[in-house]
């Protein structure tokens, strides 16, 4: 894919975003309440993460639309723009530390590749039942990490972000935990955080768990309580079980395709699949330990044969009357993300829509949050606020 020469409209909003951001968080919580969707459980006033902003803008992977995801650079900047809660994942290190990466295959998001020192560590691996070859975390301690820097995953996509390949290490989480902290003190507000726990029962069969360590860090954070400005989330419902014996923080299952098995579901043998889990009884069976979901954005609106969005399904009113909230994924700006129907070709000289530039994003968030959903994964923090501002005022 080929990058469009003409001007991407989102670009130009990032130096005006932080107070953006702010105006946006400052209407969530005056008018969260004046939403027309009426599907959602009562909010403000009951402590934790039922008093954040409505509908809550979550940084996916930090500001990942602008800097290479999971960098310290991408969490400072999605903090500065004013989203709502950014997210990290987890996966660990050979040594057990817990880093920050999207999977623990680093291939594509380190410049592993370029350290000869490490070259005999590309191997073959099978991961949740996919089969994977290149460098992963869990074959390096955090001191052989650390020499590593971090790159932009899809190029092909996002070529500006290249400009910061190289500038940022692999962060920890702790480092993360600690950068939150300090951002909390002098911004007088708490950094809320959304950490999942990537490929739980698979790193659990390596001695490698990620529930303990990450229990540990919460608590000597303070982010063990049930009010404790963080989301702990997981595509297996066993590891967000686990946690809930570990610490009261609020917890999250992530909900793939309806046809899609977890893989904790697969090895234990369990016949369910997504669309069970999204029944009534299923939102009754996560409600017993978990506080919310974060469906696939296609589990809320699905899409038609021709890509563009359908009629809403239930399970925005199904998952409020058992109390959870919503948290779907993810939406962002480039049209090769979008609903066919929100795709946009902004250059008129050349026929066909160019998939890197920015499409009609802001309406596809007026028509997601329509449904009622809690909050949204984004990779356009800035671009989301907006898009949260105008909701509220619907």
């Amino acid at each position: 894919m080929t990058q469009g020469a003409q001007a991407r409209p989102g670009r130009r909003t990032v130096l005006g975003a932080a107070a953006l951001g702010a105006a946006a968080a400052g209407a969530g919580g005056a008018a969260g309440t004046a939403h027309a969707a009426a599907d959602r459980p009562a909010r403000r006033g009951r402590g934790g993460y039922r008093d954040l902003p409505y509908p809550t803008v979550i940084a996916h992977r930090g500001a990942s639309g602008y800097r290479p995801e999971h960098t310290i650079g991408a969490y400072q900047l999605a903090l500065d723009m004013g989203a709502h809660v950014i997210e990290q994942d987890l996966v660990p290190t050979r040594d057990g530390h817990l880093v920050c990466r999207h999977e623990n295959d680093i291939t594509g998001t380190t410049d592993v590749a370029d350290h000869p020192e490490f070259a005999a560590r590309r191997t073959t691996k099978t991961v949740d039942g996919t089969s994977m070859t290149g460098w992963f975390t869990e074959d390096f301690t955090l001191a052989e990490l650390r020499t590593l820097r971090a790159k932009e995953r899809i190029p092909g996509v996002r070529p500006d972000n290249t400009l910061y390949d190289g500038r940022w290490t692999v962060p920890t989480f702790e480092e993360v935990l600690k950068w939150a902290d300090r951002e909390g003190r002098r911004r007088g507000r708490p950094v809320w955080l959304h950490a999942e726990t990537k490929h739980p029962t698979y790193f659990r069969k390596l001695g490698l768990g990620l529930e303990e360590p990450l229990a540990r860090l919460l608590r000597r954070y303070g982010r063990d309580g049930r009010d404790a400005p963080v989301f702990l989330q997981s595509f297996e419902p066993s590891s967000m079980q686990r946690m809930a014996r570990l610490v009261d923080a609020p917890r999250v299952v992530l909900l793939s395709g309806a046809g899609t098995r977890p893989w904790d579901f697969t090895e234990a043998g369990d016949p369910r699949t997504v669309a069970d889990l999204i029944t009534p009884a299923g939102l009754k069976w996560i409600a017993s330990y978990a506080q919310g979901i974060g469906p696939t954005l296609d589990l809320v609106i699905p899409k038609g044969p021709d890509g563009r969005l359908g009629t809403p399904t239930t399970l925005v009113r199904d998952a409020h009357r058992r109390g959870l909230i919503l948290h779907p994924y993810t939406l962002r700006n480039e049209n090769t993300f979008l609903p066919a129907d929100f795709r946009r070709d902004r250059d008129t000289t050349t026929p066909g829509t160019d998939p890197n530039g920015y499409g009609d994003v802001f309406g596809a968030y007026r028509r997601y949050f329509a449904t009622g959903i809690d909050g949204i994964f984004t990779d356009h923090p800035d671009t989301g606020l907006l898009a949260a501002a105008d909701a509220v005022q619907d």
